[in-house]
């Protein structure tokens, strides 16, 4: 067998397992979501998270590669393994958006706009920031360094998310005369299962971008990316622990996990770049963000069930910027002005589609019918029928 032949069929592999990792996110994401509402709503995310995957891939498919990369055309490995590593990336930015708006979004026109964030908005930003580039030479062209997306997927979700929010409007009783109403989470188990299996996942979403592993070299890039992957989260979790144990005496799961999870957002940026020590900083960071900024945006009365913005968008800016503290050789003010760029066309997209399509079908369920629950209303089978619903 040629040597070149070798790469190729080993560079496949890997991206069709890492591919599979991220995958893993799906009931990651879904399982995190369904832990953290009321047990009346737990059907309606699932069902949204096995629509985002199923739309969101479909319009990638047939519409997004191809704005994205410009061409399907790929000399060192399958060129369907690497569409379906692209692909797995896509309804995660959906995902983001979806849990910080459930409870009250109706499956319809979230479906819709999985299309065309799926479809048309992801793959413009992975256009400027990863493939064929539409803006090269003009002035808001980027150089920025984002090896697996803290900004161009972890931020397009938030500032999906942040327009989806403004949109669609907090759950009903959520905020009462200034003050927050605590709306506890369902199943702690299910949340612990989920937040680990996008933790796995993970390895796949950083360790898969760095596109190779097929030489010595590669090979050990790929696992130190996976480790300073891995380090991050560990800091986020541990930081976030503390923090809640300092102010309240109480170790707080939910906090702990998306400590976890901001940690691995903020070094989503850079992991290949970082030596041993400098994804602890980052993830230190990261999980001090989650803590302070999750009633920061409740102050706000930007109602997130999950904690998204705080974990996506203020950690996916946090990591990129992060590069450019931490890396000699990277722009700071080129982090700056891709995060930037992509906050504004994001942000502004998002919310003309959104509000669009919330004037053919409003996202927003009415106040009786989030009072019943999503689960009985939007899809007709409960997740715990047994159990007395709670208002």
């Amino acid at each position: 067998m040629l040597e070149a032949d070798f790469k190729y069929i080993i560079d496949t592999f890997f991206t069709i397992f890492s591919m599979v990792l991220i995958i893993f996110m799906v009931p990651g994401f879904a399982m995190l979501e369904a832990g953290l509402v009321r047990t009346k709503n737990v059907t309606s995310v699932l069902t949204i998270n096995v629509m985002i995957y199923a739309v969101a891939s479909l319009a990638f498919l047939l519409i997004g590669y191809d704005l994205a990369f410009g061409s399907w055309e790929n000399n060192s490995m399958s060129i369907w393994a690497a569409f379906m590593f692209q692909m797995a990336f896509v309804g995660k930015t959906i995902n983001i958006m979806s849990g910080g708006v459930s409870e009250r979004v109706r499956i319809i026109p979230l479906a819709i706009f999985a299309v065309v964030m799926g479809g048309l908005i992801y793959p413009t930003v992975v256009n400027i920031g990863w493939g064929a580039d539409m803006i090269a030479g003009t002035f808001i062209d980027i150089n920025m360094y984002d090896l697996a997306g803290s900004t161009i997927i972890h931020s397009t979700g938030g500032w999906a998310l942040l327009a989806a929010i403004l949109i669609i409007g907090s759950r009903r009783g959520r905020y009462k005369n200034g003050k927050v109403r605590v709306i506890p989470a369902s199943n702690i188990p299910l949340v612990v299962l989920g937040a680990f299996l996008l933790w796995i996942g993970w390895f796949g979403f950083n360790g898969g971008s760095v596109g190779s592993i097929s030489s010595v070299e590669n090979a050990n890039l790929v696992a130190k990316t996976i480790m300073n992957t891995n380090t991050a989260g560990l800091a986020g979790a541990i930081i976030a622990g503390i923090l809640m144990y300092v102010r309240y005496k109480l170790f707080d799961i939910t906090m702990i996990l998306n400590g976890a999870l901001g940690g691995l957002v903020a070094v989503t940026a850079g992991p290949d770049l970082y030596d041993v020590y400098t994804p602890f900083i980052i993830g230190l960071i990261g999980g001090t963000l989650v803590v302070i900024m999750v009633p920061i945006f409740d102050k706000l009365q930007l109602d997130d069930p999950v904690g998204a913005l705080s974990v996506h968008l203020v950690n996916g800016i946090w990591g990129t910027l992060a590069v450019g503290i931490f890396v000699d050789n990277v722009s700071f003010l080129d982090q700056l002005k891709g995060v930037v760029v992509v906050a504004v066309f994001a942000f502004t997209t998002s919310y003309i589609v959104l509000f669009l399509i919330n004037k053919i079908s409003t996202f927003r369920a009415e106040d009786d019918v989030q009072l019943e629950g999503m689960d009985v209303n939007e899809c007709g089978v409960e997740a715990y029928p047994e159990f007395k619903r709670s208002i």
